[in-house]
Formats: C-alpha cells, sequence, structure tokens
C-alpha cells in the first residue's frame, strides 16, 4: 500500500510511502488518499488532517503512462462512493482543514494538492514545478484556477507556462507556504500545527475555514449573508459553553465539537 493512513488522537495522517518511485502518484492511491479524506469528513473524532510524504521527496510528479487514458477521457478525477476529490473539484468539498508537509521536488499534483491544503509547511530543500507543458498537456488538478489567486497572474504564469522550477524561499516570498524548515522536520513542525487546530473547537474552526473559503470563492458580498446566521447556530453549542466556563476558570477549554 502506497498511502499509510493512521490516526493520531484527533488528527488523520496521511502518508504517501512510494519512495521507490519517488512519490509518482498512481490513479490506486489517488482513490486511497479521496477514501482517507472522505473518512476525516465523516467520523466526528477526526478534526484536521496531516498529509506528509516518505523519502526525499514529496513527489516527482504523477505515474503519467498510469493517467494517460484517464485524462484522454475527460474525467480524470472522479471520486467513487465513499471518496472526496483530494483536488476539491468535483463533488463533496471537505470541510475540515488539512496541514501538509513537504520536501525535496514538489512537482505537478503534488503543488496541486498544497493548493487545496490549507496550512504548508515546506522544508528549506522544496522546490515546486508544474511539469506538465513540457509533457504535452497542461496542469488539471486546480494549478489554473488557484495559482493566480494566490500569488499573482504574471507569477502565476512564469511557472504554468514554462515548467520551471519554484525554490522554497520564492514559494514563502510570494505567500505559498506558511514557514520554511530545516529538512527533515518538516513532518514535526506539521504534526504540531494540526495539533493545535486539533485543540481548537471543532466547530469553529470548521466555521472560520467555511467562511474564509466562501469569501475566497464567491467574494465578500456571498458571504456576508451567511456569516452572522452561521455563527449564532454554533453559538448555542456546548463548545462555546466550555469556551466561556474556561475564560471564567482561566484554564484551557476541552472541545468536544457538539
Amino acid at each position: 500500500m502506497s498511502i499509510e493512513v493512521e490516526t493520531l488522537g484527533h488528527v488523520l495522517s496521511i502518508g504517501i510511502r512510494r519512495p521507490e518511485k519517488m512519490n509518482a502518484l498512481s490513479r490506486a492511491m489517488f482513490h486511497e488518499i479521496g477514501a482517507a479524506l472522505h473518512r476525516l469528513q465523516s467520523e466526528p473524532s477526526l478534526r484536521v488532517a496531516l498529509v506528509w510524504a516518505e523519502g526525499a521527496h514529496f513527489t516527482s510528479g504523477i505515474d503519467l503512462v498510469d493517467w494517460h487514458d484517464a485524462f484522454r477521457s475527460g474525467q480524470p478525477y472522479p471520486p467513487r462512493a465513499g471518496e472526496l476529490d483530494m483536488f476539491g473539484l468535483i463533488g463533496e468539498r471537505l470541510t475540515k482543514p488539512v496541514v501538509i508537509a513537504l520536501q525535496g521536488r514538489c512537482f505537478t499534483w503534488g503543488w496541486e494538492w498544497l493548493l487545496n491544503c490549507d496550512v504548508r509547511v515546506a522544508a528549506q530543500d522544496t522546490r515546486f514545478a508544474m511539469l506538465e507543458v513540457t509533457r504535452g498537456f497542461y496542469a488539471c488538478g486546480g494549478a489554473t484556477l488557484r495559482l493566480p489567486r494566490e500569488i499573482g497572474w504574471a507569477n502565476a504564469q512564469r511557472y504554468l507556462l514554462t515548467g520551471d522550477e519554484m525554490p522554497a524561499s520564492e514559494a514563502l516570498r510570494l505567500g505559498m507556504v506558511n514557514e520554511l524548515v530545516e529538512p527533515g522536520t518538516q513532518r514535526e513542525r506539521a504534526l504540531a500545527l494540526a495539533e493545535r487546530i486539533a485543540a481548537a473547537a471543532p466547530l469553529g474552526v470548521q466555521g472560520s475555514l467555511q467562511s474564509a473559503r466562501t469569501a475566497w470563492l464567491h467574494g465578500e458580498a456571498a458571504e456576508l449573508g451567511e456569516i452572522y446566521p452561521r455563527l449564532a447556530r454554533i453559538m448555542g453549542s456546548d463548545d462555546v459553553q466550555e469556551g466561556v466556563r474556561s475564560f471564567i476558570e482561566r484554564r484551557a477549554a476541552v472541545f468536544k465539537g457538539s
């Protein structure tokens, strides 16, 4: 199995483990990841995902031979029942946050998955590239939609149209990753951030993510009609009462997601 799934408290760890192929993404791996994300979405005790990869590189890209016919079909990423699309392009959208840890090469699908993750830690040796134009096609996992919004039109086209590599320092400067760490420590740091998120109120975290995502994708006007009704629904939860009690008692809150 090339995908390792493990629960670490309230964190669902999703490990990419195909180092002998530099973690090239196969269609089977895509569906295994989709099943893990569906589990994250459906199990209340799971609050956040940690994504990491084994070996010197996060990924060298896709297994192009395996994906060729799927791309030709015009529907390359159809999630099956009990799966969520890792790229967030088709079907139900994940409502819980994902923290990703990167190192070495983070090419094609790795970069595109990063753009659909919420918190991003990269080792200082990470390099990003969209190689599709050097193979005869173009990025189709969300990069053409998201990268221009994230780093600006001209910056995005600089990499989407050439296949050139972006160093980690430039990714940090452009705000595409949160922080850079020493190689070999990226997973530990990402897990620490995931645990910080998991310790917060789940309904508050998911509400915050939904509010920000709606405004990001559809504009502020689309979110203005929802922000206060959504907040009102959360304010009746047990977790809000626990938050108030912990404030009065000057202790850390213990949230249950209800």
